[in-house]
């Protein structure tokens, strides 16, 4: 499953050279997954009512082309690995009017309870984590 969320580069988030900030591709990526996440049919406040929370451990851009103030960009959000604790999701940043590749990285997660300590998917919710592996792609970057 891919997802494609659409973002316009605002003001703030650029610098003085009017290109986007290194620093707004996490929450980019945020919005994309938390699109991704709604899309799948698992938004983030009902995982977060049933107990499963999923905290960034790592975060990883390569960043090719600048992404500059009013830009339009398409994120395309692929859940690309699920294990038992974790999943890592990748992301790619396209300008939409050329369709050119700007960026593209990666965020893992892990996957806790409310007490932050690591949970098995499959016994607390084993309808997520079957709808997980269902919509795990191969990582072809």
């Amino acid at each position: 499953m891919k997802t494609k969320t659409k973002i316009t580069v605002r003001y703030a988030e650029t610098d003085q050279m009017g290109i986007a900030h290194h620093s707004v591709y996490a929450v980019w990526f945020e919005a994309a997954r938390t699109e991704f996440m709604r899309e799948m049919g698992f938004p983030y406040a009902e995982l977060e009512k049933m107990g499963i929370l999923a905290p960034l451990l790592e975060l990883h851009v390569k960043y090719g082309r600048p992404a500059r103030y009013e830009d339009e960009l398409l994120i395309e959000t692929r859940l690309i690995k699920v294990t038992h604790t974790k999943l890592l999701f990748a992301y790619r940043v396209y300008d939409a009017k050329s369709e050119r590749l700007l960026s593209q990285g990666s965020t893992l997660h892990g996957i806790v309870g409310k007490d932050l300590r690591p949970i098995r998917l499959q016994k607390v919710h084993p309808a997520f984590a079957q709808a997980l592996v269902d919509v795990q792609e191969e990582d072809d970057s």
